[in-house]
């Protein structure tokens, strides 16, 4: 049973991690447009950044938690997060903008419903 727990609890961390970089993202991209969005380098490799993190943190979520929730794209995250650290030189800057502004809003509500007060961070 204690077992049970501890993944229970780890489940959550990252469950955690991935809502606050999720929130984290948008919040950078709020009142950016794609133009701008394509001109600026360091925001750019600040949102890749954050993907990858939610792909590592969706990474360490237990089979099991997973198999629960199929409605989230563990798999998706997960091949993103791959291609973000070992194809890097082959990251489509579009496909990270349409994973901020149309896969993230998404995570974020199903995360909402899933991660307890205590295991939110502040994502300011």
């Amino acid at each position: 049973m204690k077992r049970v727990m501890s993944m229970q609890h780890d489940d959550l961390v990252y469950l955690g991690h991935m809502l606050e970089r999720a929130i984290r993202t948008g919040q950078y991209l709020q009142g950016v447009s794609k133009a701008e969005f394509d001109e600026h380098e360091v925001l750019r490799l600040a949102v890749r950044q954050l993907i990858q993190t939610i792909g590592e943190s969706a990474r360490h979520v237990s089979l099991e938690f997973q198999a629960r929730h199929p409605e989230i794209a563990w798999r998706a995250m997960v091949g993103m997060r791959h291609r973000i650290v070992h194809d890097y030189l082959n990251v489509d800057d579009n496909l990270l903008w349409n994973v901020a502004m149309h896969d993230l809003p998404q995570l974020i509500d199903l995360l909402d419903l899933l991660v307890p007060p205590r295991y939110r961070l502040p994502a300011d």
